[in-house]
């Protein structure tokens, strides 16, 4: 990634175009963009980004001019959009519309957004949790993490939760309420840390959503108990945010409650600056951020 600067900028959407004008307040920065810089090695849910152009993500953006009938000026958005100050988004049709402004607008890039849906739907979705049951959640002071595991409890459950830092252990014990906690950089014998934590039983489900530590492997690591899966009955399943933007509705209604009535916490990380935004993504692979990583790049 290379940050350029340029004196121009578009001040309004061309004539008869369908597009919007927007600009762009907070970016968000997430694992599966690391995947969009390298030629797929299989067929992938998402494009690959095109060298030398303006790479996409996810951004909380105000609507600076619009020629689609379904935004105006001033209307506050969220979706794919430009890791650039203002970016002219030709088909606007997927960008939502911000409907909920008594918390941080950045909560659009995380609880609100992409992780959230995902946090939500592994888990009730693909997990089909019961009431009593036990869940462990990796990588749980992320973005979608310590929001799973915060769901767990709210549904009953007993969680446990593993990370790379003390100060990420800590938050997983006293600010998102996990039963109990591991460093998985510490444990001399991580098999026998997960077997004392968290033992797989019998019809046990197990929700993909990333493998953040495969990303930047020339070759990745292989699974060498797979036939537990038989043995134990387990229920393996990858998903993608995608697949589940239909409950965004709902979730969107139930999570907001949960956040004002204080069931749900959530930890940002947040740097300023669109020149920092390179720096923060790439600080995601070696676990430098604190919960969920934002780039703020202008106030509203």
């Amino acid at each position: 990634m290379v940050f350029t600067t340029s004196s121009t900028a578009p001040e309004k959407v061309p004539e008869g175009s369908n597009a919007v004008l927007v600009k762009n307040l907070y970016l968000s920065c997430d694992p599966y963009m690391r995947g969009r810089m390298s030629k797929p090695l299989h067929k992938s849910y998402t494009d690959a980004f095109t060298p030398g152009s303006v790479i996409t993500g996810y951004g909380v953006c105000k609507v600076v001019d619009s020629g689609h009938p379904n935004f105006k000026a001033g209307d506050l958005v969220w979706g794919m959009t430009g890791w650039e100050e203002f970016s002219l988004i030709s088909m606007p049709e997927a960008l939502i519309k911000i409907k909920y402004t008594d918390v941080p607008l950045s909560y659009y890039t995380g609880i609100l957004g992409m992780p959230g849906l995902t946090a939500y739907a592994g888990f009730h979705e693909i997990c089909s949790p019961k009431k009593g049951e036990t869940v462990y959640v990796s990588a749980a002071s992320g973005a979608v993490g310590q929001l799973v595991g915060q769901f767990v409890k709210l549904m009953g459950c007993y969680v446990v939760g593993s990370a790379g830092t003390k100060e990420k252990v800590d938050l997983l014990k006293n600010k998102f309420g996990f039963d109990d906690t591991f460093n998985y950089k510490e444990e001399p014998d991580l098999t026998a840390a997960l077997k004392r934590a968290f033992d797989m039983r019998d019809h046990g489900r197990i929700a993909v959503c990333g493998l953040i530590s495969q990303y930047n492997l020339i070759k990745q690591d292989s699974v060498h108990n797979l036939f537990c899966l038989i043995t134990k009955r387990i229920r393996m399943q990858g998903f993608t945010e995608p697949d589940f933007k239909h409950l965004y509705p709902q979730f969107l209604e139930l999570v907001i409650q949960y956040i004002r009535d204080g069931k749900l916490v959530y930890v940002e990380d947040v740097v300023e600056g669109i020149e920092k935004a390179p720096s923060a993504l790439i600080g995601l692979f070696s676990g430098r951020n604190v919960g969920k990583q934002v780039v703020l790049v202008a106030c509203e």
